[in-house]
């Protein structure tokens, strides 16, 4: 790995590399995803205040899998090919800039289904086109320098080109939401079908079990950072209502113990040993992980509901909020 980051050469990482660790890099790049998962968990709790189920989970689902998916895509990427230079460096950059427009198109998003006319997903489908553009770069460089994988590589630029044309249309052509909503299913299989093809028909990539493990280990953390922040917020309801109070405490143990309790399931499971051992097992617990990084928002999102509740601001009530 250069030191001085000028133009390196992507020919891709030993799979088997000893003491292979995240980069600086690849921390700052989840920390911009903190930001996307709050725009996501505030957005559903507000709905969810209000008793708008629908919208609630409509956005949600649809926010939580773009977020996810291209952090994956990333992250997968990186762990085969990152070789630190200014190249690499310069499009982790223009990724991070796309996670924030993301975030900023999540409250049009759910505002839109409320309207119930027509999907306003546009900043959102920027934010994400912004990310997966620098991928497809990464992806060329990867096919140009690495050519015993080249197939692999090409493929996945084409599959993700293709998916992103399809994502701008949908916003050209300004479509009824229900047709919005079927023509984003059909994307989001067809881009969830895009590593299965490139890697089961051209060979696999030289991803790092260990790396990935950790790197995903590492958003599961940063995640659990909304569940934090929901027990905050459910604490400070109490509070400000009633002062310190045995309720006030327990609601902060009870907080405190559900992310400490879902922190150590998550990591009972020695995940780097399993995937080095059994890598063909990666497609599962890889894509496994959008349904769990989405559950631990929306457990965060339950929290801020519940907060809500707590200091009589919302129009549901306590049992709603349990549920």
């Amino acid at each position: 790995m250069s030191l001085s980051h000028h133009l390196g050469r992507m020919t891709g990482r030993d799979p088997n590399e000893a003491h292979r660790a995240a980069t600086p890099l690849e921390l700052l790049f989840d920390l911009t995803f903190v930001v996307a998962f709050s725009q996501i968990s505030s957005q559903a709790a507000h709905y969810l205040e209000v008793g708008d189920m629908a919208t609630a989970l409509g956005g949600f689902a649809f926010t939580v899998f773009g977020a996810t998916w291209a952090w994956i895509n990333y992250s997968w990427l990186a762990s085969a090919y990152d070789n630190d230079d200014i190249f690499f460096r310069i499009a982790t950059m223009v990724e991070m800039l796309g996670v924030l427009i993301f975030a900023l198109g999540v409250p049009p998003l759910f505002h839109s289904l409320v309207e119930g006319e027509h999907l306003d997903n546009s900043v959102i489908v920027a934010g994400y086109v912004v990310m997966r553009i620098a991928a497809v770069a990464l992806w060329l460089r990867a096919a140009k320098n690495d050519p015993a994988r080249r197939k692999t590589c090409l493929a996945y630029a084409w599959n993700i080109s293709i998916a992103q044309v399809f994502w701008i249309a949908q916003i050209v052509l300004n479509l009824p939401i229900g047709v919005s909503l079927a023509l984003a299913g059909v994307l989001v299989a067809f881009e969830l079908a895009g590593p299965l093809y490139a890697e089961g028909k051209f060979g696999s990539t030289p991803w790092h079990p260990h790396h990935i493990a950790e790197r995903y280990g590492l958003l599961t953390i940063i995640t659990l950072g909304e569940v934090v922040l929901g027990t905050i917020l459910a604490i400070s309801a109490v509070i400000d209502i009633d002062g310190w109070s045995v309720e006030a405490v327990l609601i902060a143990f009870a907080g405190t113990a559900l992310v400490f309790g879902l922190w150590w399931s998550y990591f009972l499971m020695p995940s780097g040993r399993l995937l080095a051992h059994h890598r063909e097992r990666s497609w599962v617990w890889g894509y496994g992980h959008i349904i769990l990084f989405g559950s631990l928002v929306g457990v965060g999102t339950g929290l801020h509901v519940a907060a809500q509740v707590l200091s009589h601001e919302a129009h549901v009530d306590a049992a709603f909020a349990l549920v």
